[in-house]
């Protein structure tokens, strides 16, 4: 009988260490997994304290973006050690790590941004020098011959630069070559593209978007330079009047429909391979 009782005990402890076991190695049960949930604030100017308006919030980890209200507050879906990315016309853009004790935290953070000098570049005005003459006076009128790409989701079309219209489908095909600069950029960034894709599918980060000239959150995003975001532009054979006029929504847009060609150019050729 006491062998038996032995038995039945060591039978218990040993499922009870396994069950201790089980909840320590148990990812569901582990306090270390960040659990999405929302991060609540107040975004002021440096140097008057007063609240701001319409600034942009944008988790890059999650791909969703807010505005702050009139009185300078937003709430967002995030979690710890998410990245923020906070930009406003005229104001010095900034990233922001998300906490564990700022998830779900009634209170709400107070962000500072500094404002930026402001500085209008030189606007030089060529004029014609007219003859007279409709034969001569014509030649000095320049004539832009430029085609367009009708880009998903916006309803105009937007010139691809003074080729023929298959030339994006000419330079994409180029891409297989190792050195390719767009190859090399799309490869090594898919994971960033596809939070280009999942950008276009929020509609506080469109409307943003929208009205934005700077490139800045597409910058952030896609983690390169303003520089290397226009060089991807161009290769993508948008011309340099594109670069320069297109909104951030127009890029943004740009881009996914250049990474779609290069997508289902790379599965014919693993097909060929």
């Amino acid at each position: 009988m006491k062998l038996f009782l032995s038995l039945i005990f060591c039978i218990v402890l040993s499922s009870s260490i396994v069950a201790q076991n089980t909840n320590a190695t148990n990812p569901k049960d582990s306090t270390d997994i960040a659990k999405v949930g929302f991060v609540r604030g107040v975004i002021i100017d440096a140097s008057t304290d007063l609240p701001l308006y319409g600034v942009n919030i944008t988790n890059l980890n999650q791909v969703v973006g807010a505005a702050t209200a009139p009185n300078g507050e937003f709430e967002l879906k995030a979690k710890a050690n998410d990245t923020l990315h906070l930009s406003h016309i005229g104001y010095k853009s900034v990233k922001i790590r998300v906490t564990n004790d700022w998830v779900n935290r009634i209170e709400k953070s107070t962000i500072s941004l500094t404002e930026l000098a402001l500085a209008l570049e030189e606007v030089v005005i060529n004029q014609l020098k007219l003859t007279g003459y409709l034969e001569v006076d014509i030649k000095q009128v320049t004539v832009n011959n430029n085609y367009q790409y009708k880009i998903p989701g916006i309803k105009s079309g937007y010139e691809a630069g003074k080729n023929s219209p298959g030339a994006l489908s000419k330079v994409l095909g180029s891409i297989f070559n190792p050195v390719d600069f767009l190859y090399n950029t799309f490869s090594r960034k898919s994971k960033q593209m596809r939070k280009f894709k999942q950008m276009k599918e929020d509609d506080e980060i469109r409307n943003t978007l929208a009205t934005r000239f700077d490139r800045d959150m597409l910058t952030a995003l896609l983690g390169v330079t303003k520089t290397d975001l226009d060089e991807i532009i161009s290769q993508c054979n948008y011309s340099k009047e594109f670069i320069d006029t297109a909104n951030d929504l127009q890029v943004l847009d740009a881009i996914n429909e250049c990474y779609e060609e290069y997508k289902i150019l790379s599965k014919s050729r693993k097909k060929r391979l």
